[in-house]
């Protein structure tokens, strides 16, 4: 028996892929309506570049930052709406300013937290008011449907916390480095613009920390692909372990090639701004919309 497909899915499929819509619906079709087993074969079959997640944000909105009068915590929030209008707005983006001191002051690391926070001194209340209460009144306020869709803090004992907002307000990245030696506070932004425009695994520092089964899956991909099974079957491993090389390449911070030198790894080009010990300790890369 066939299963239904429907529009819905079809259209997620296309949006994580840029595949066509019969494409798309042929994947999904025989793979019994499951996206994933849909993803993989279209990676097989050529039909994608895999770099779109699903996972992304969508819509307008600010992405904010906040940090202690020391540098050695940091906080980001991401606040989404409906337009870019509503995102202009003065009271949106004071609001959003509070939401990430709160985040700062509490260390908050989940959606959910921040939301049930204490927002003091908001709606004319004795009592302060939540977060997610605030947001609330500002929704009713102005008609359009608000929510935070990210959140981070990262602190650092020894070293620094560093942040970057793109100039659209809509992408950003926080690092906590530990320096190792001299403070360099041009390199730190520039490692903040490099996370927002590489897009590395979140949180990952090392290829340890890559999840045994997205690798394990990333090998069947390429063990299936078009162009590995062209080549010799005795060349096969050899190929796929040098793709993988690549694929930890692309996704773990520290040995990404570095966006003002790609002769130089990430970590390489730290250690030659600041010292011989100094580590990316934790990061977070934020977007809002494609």
């Amino acid at each position: 028996m066939t299963t239904m497909i429907s529009a819905k899915l079809v259209a997620e499929l296309r949006d994580r892929t840029g595949a066509s819509m019969m494409e798309c619906k042929r994947a999904l079709e025989a793979a019994g309506g499951d996206v994933e087993t849909a993803l993989d074969n279209l990676r097989k079959a050529g039909l994608k570049s895999a770099d779109k997640r699903a996972s992304r944000d969508t819509g307008q909105g600010l992405v904010g930052f906040a940090a202690s009068a020391d540098g050695k915590r940091g906080a980001m929030v991401a606040l989404c709406c409906e337009t870019d209008f509503v995102a202009r707005n003065d009271e949106y983006s004071g609001l959003l300013a509070k939401i990430c001191a709160v985040a700062l002051d509490k260390s908050t690391t989940t959606v959910e937290a921040l939301n049930a926070a204490a927002l003091p001194g908001t709606s004319g209340s004795i009592e302060p008011s939540t977060v997610e209460q605030a947001i609330k009144a500002l929704i009713g306020k102005i008609g359009e449907n608000m929510r935070i869709t990210q959140v981070a803090c990262v602190s650092t004992k020894t070293g620094k916390v560093a942040s970057y907002v793109h100039h659209d307000k809509k992408k950003g990245a926080l690092v906590a480095v530990d320096l190792g030696g001299k403070a360099n506070d041009d390199f730190l932004k520039q490692l903040c613009m490099h996370i927002v425009a590489t897009k590395p695994v979140p949180e990952v520092l090392t290829r340890a920390e890559v999840p045994a089964d997205a690798i394990e899956r990333e090998k069947a991909v390429l063990r299936e692909s078009d162009d590995i099974k062209k080549k010799p079957a005795e060349m096969h491993d050899k190929i796929i372990q040098g793709r993988l090389e690549k694929y930890f390449a692309e996704r773990v911070l520290p040995e990404q090639p570095w966006m003002l030198d790609d002769k130089l790894t990430v970590q390489k080009a730290l250690v030659a701004a600041t010292g011989p010990a100094a580590k990316i300790e934790a990061f977070a890369r934020f977007q809002i919309g494609n």
